[in-house]
């Protein structure tokens, strides 16, 4: 018999269910017509019913059908003119997925005819492929969206206070022993005790999710035999990907909700990586899955001269047209979706200059980014840009407009060259570990405008930099063609593993720098996931296809990463104790008002106060950072003033011991208290007595790995107690004013002034 087919509404788009039946509704301008197909759950290979939607208002096909319930499968044929050439592909053998479906089922199936048109030849994409590949392509899913969110409120955390952790869903629970294995690699994983406590032992206040929208695994990636691990090939930006569930068949978006819950319980914000810059489909040699085929020419920018092709300003084959209304209703509604509906609190929108450009120039003032601003819940978010895509003019660093934080990618530059020992990086480094406010100070942001980070997901993981001179991405299968070339990275001395004890003590004290540069640094830091662990992807910069233990985090710690993760939570802990570390405005190198005193005062290794010249001369390496205490001209909510003590940073990044002379803070006169050394390591002091006895002409033989992770173990106990007491180091803890501070090569030193 057959459904009732009912006018229903044109909004909202997608599929919804009311409790009586089921409204569907779909954007498109060109089409000649529109069939509904439905399928059935237990055998979604073809559909059970096909039903035409005549009722069509304001480029809205709909239709309303009644006893409909959650849980049904559905997807969509278009009917219209296949003219390629004027960008029209229409095509309805090939079953599209709805660009508004809150869940799919099933995957793409690559041995399906997924093209719309017939493979082979130059002008292969100008044919019509009229078999039907609905056995092969994904179904959207109908979803009951209530759920008892059990009065669950955001963290609201302030930027100031934010330290935000960059991990993948599957990544970081994989192989984790705590989550159980039914669990592992999916969002209720992530929820697991086990990995909470982890994220609030480091200090995190917020995970920002590798991208979790329903994505692709692309035909060349497959044909491989590997798939795309990373994300960035979008199909959908409304259903969370069901390769992260633990149950699937819709089900995955209420455990992405009780994820968020947890998460929220123990106030970590979520950050969701989204791609709105291309989608799977690619170029016009791409499939035909979804925007392609329902509106090619409002989706996607095409050539003006010649619609048959794709604008492409990332690399991937084409650009969504957020030029037009419903292409940025689109991106907005699905921001608030995820905003509205599954509680997220920001986004980091990948290749976001891709968005902002209205021709071909990335223009500040765009329609997408004046949305953005006027919009009452995405404003109040927080957005994250990564500032930059592969078309002319996209390098975009430090022109974002306000209420938009940055990945700031000239931060990581500098922090790398600088810790290499590359000469001229120490004027840019200061500007860097104050906020990069000649980024962001005169278009009104504040120092949290830049996110700063060191390592992120594209590129190498923290110990593969102090590792590593050249990527090793063979494993990609593309003749270690792919990724970036200039990393700046080191490799102390060997290239990838070594047993070596004085080439890992040095490599383990360049984490330890990076690291504490990174949380001494003003703006928000963003730690990439599994750095705290010694994470290595055996110098693959590119990982983005390997969906194994290449990218997997390996929790079997053994001594030196139990001492690097013990390391990086007390930095995060010295962070969040000393609000002089995470100020809301920029430091402005005047005297504080009433006392000879400047808020912030940049020291040379003789202890007085860097000059121009200075600054300018290439070969110095060696600076120290002075932060005054007392208030710091802030307040709190309820209007006290914000107070802190004096703190001396000390970065020595030349490959020679440094004397410093530690300066006075008050005229009272008084004394420097270590609060940590990058090079206060057992490994580091048992390569130093090694070096000794070689002076001395000992024969005595270099100490065995076993007895350097037997000591390791020892310090990495005793730090993990000790919270922010003194370093294990044979130094006085309060040394005077005046007084001489050797700095080992290549070493960070913070102290506190005392009286």
């Amino acid at each position: 018999m057959p459904r009732t087919l009912l006018p229903g509404k044109p909004y909202p788009l997608g599929a919804h269910w009311d409790g009586q039946g089921v409204n569907f509704a779909l954007y498109s301008e060109e089409a000649a017509g529109v069939e509904l197909c439905l399928f059935d759950s237990r055998e979604p290979a073809m559909p059970r019913e096909s039903i035409m939607l005549h009722e069509v208002t304001g480029f809205v096909w709909h239709g309303y059908i009644p006893r409909l319930r959650p849980g049904q499968f559905y997807g969509y044929r278009v009917h219209g003119p296949f003219e390629p050439e004027k960008g029209l592909r229409f095509n309805p053998a090939k079953l599209l997925v709805d660009p508004y479906a809150q869940a799919l089922a099933g995957k793409v199936n690559w041995e399906a005819p997924v093209f719309a048109y017939q493979m082979g030849g130059k002008d292969a994409d100008l044919t019509l492929d009229t078999r039907d590949d609905a056995w092969g392509i994904p179904k959207g899913v109908v979803i009951d969206t209530r759920f008892d969110w059990q009065g669950d409120e955001r963290p609201n955390t302030p930027w100031s206070q934010s330290i935000i952790y960059e991990t993948h869903v599957k990544g970081l629970t994989m192989r984790h022993p705590g989550v159980p294995e039914q669990l592992r690699g999916t969002y209720a994983g992530l929820a697991t005790p086990p990995i909470i406590a982890h994220l609030k032992r480091l200090g995190i206040t917020a995970v920002e999710l590798q991208p979790i929208h329903a994505f692709l695994d692309d035909k060349f990636l497959v044909d491989r035999g590997l798939s795309n691990y990373w994300g960035y090939s979008t199909l959908n930006f409304f259903a969370p990907d069901a390769r992260y569930s633990s149950v699937g068949g819709g089900a995955q978006v209420n455990e992405f909700k009780q994820m968020v819950r947890a998460l929220h319980s123990a106030d970590i914000e979520v950050i969701l990586d989204v791609v709105y810059n291309h989608t799977a489909e690619g170029s016009e040699l791409g499939p035909t899955l979804s925007f392609r085929g329902i509106d090619n020419t409002t989706y996607y920018r095409l050539v003006p001269d010649s619609r048959r092709y794709y604008m492409d300003f990332t690399g991937t084959g084409n650009t969504p047209n957020s030029r037009h209304p419903q292409v940025l209703k689109l991106i907005m509604d699905s921001l608030r979706y995820w905003a509205l509906e599954m509680h997220v609190d920001g986004f980091r929108f990948d290749l976001a200059s891709a968005l902002a450009r209205e021709l071909h120039e990335v223009d500040r003032l765009s329609a997408f980014f004046d949305v953005i601003h006027q919009d009452p819940t995405i404003s109040t978010l927080k957005l994250i840009a990564e500032p930059w895509d592969v078309g002319d003019g996209g390098y975009q660093v430090g022109n974002f407009p306000v209420l938009w934080a940055e990945w700031n990618g000239k931060y990581r530059d500098c922090v790398r060259r600088y810790w290499r020992s590359d000469d001229s990086q120490l004027g840019e480094l200061a500007s860097r570990l104050t906020g990069s406010s000649d980024l962001y100070e005169d278009n009104g942001r504040r120092p949290h405008a830049s996110v700063n980070f060191i390592t992120a997901h594209d590129g190498f993981t923290l110990l593969d930099l102090v590792s590593y001179n050249e990527k090793h991405n063979q494993a990609n299968g593309e003749d270690n063609n792919d990724g970036a070339n200039d990393n700046y990275s080191w490799n102390c001395g060997a290239e990838g593993p070594t047993d070596d004890p004085e080439i890992l003590a040095l490599r383990e004290r360049q984490e330890r720098n990076f690291i504490a540069t990174l949380l001494l640094s003003q703006g928000a830091p963003m730690i990439c996931g599994g750095d705290e662990i010694g994470r290595t992807q055996r110098g693959n910069n590119n990982a983005y296809c390997q969906d194994n233990a290449i990218s997997w985090y390996d929790w079997n710690l053994d001594a030196r990463r139990q001492s690097l993760l013990a390391f990086t939570c007390k930095m995060s802990a010295l962070r969040l104790a000393h609000p002089s570390l995470r100020r809301r405005k920029f430091f402005q190198g005047r005297r504080i008002r009433g006392t000879d005193v400047k808020d912030i005062t940049w020291l040379r290794a003789d202890g007085e106060e860097m000059t121009d010249e200075e600054w300018a001369t290439g070969w110095v390496r060696t600076v120290g950072m002075r932060l005054a205490g007392g208030p710091i001209g802030e307040v709190y909510s309820d209007g006290q003033p914000v107070t802190d003590e004096t703190l001396l940073a000390l970065f020595n990044a030349h490959w020679e011991a440094t004397p410093f002379i530690l300066p006075d803070a008050l005229p009272t006169g008084g004394a420097w208290e270590t609060l940590l050394d990058t090079v206060d390591d057992p490994l580091a002091q048992l390569v130093a007595e090694k070096q000794a006895a070689q002076a001395k002409g000992s024969k005595k033989k270099a100490p065995k790995l076993a007895a350097l992770a037997d000591a390791a173990t020892t310090t990495a106990t005793a730090m993990q107690t000790q919270s922010q007491t003194g370093p294990q180091v044979a130094r006085p803890r309060y040394i005077p004013v005046g007084k001489e501070y050797q700095l080992a090569p290549r070493s960070l030193v913070v102290l506190r002034y005392v009286i």
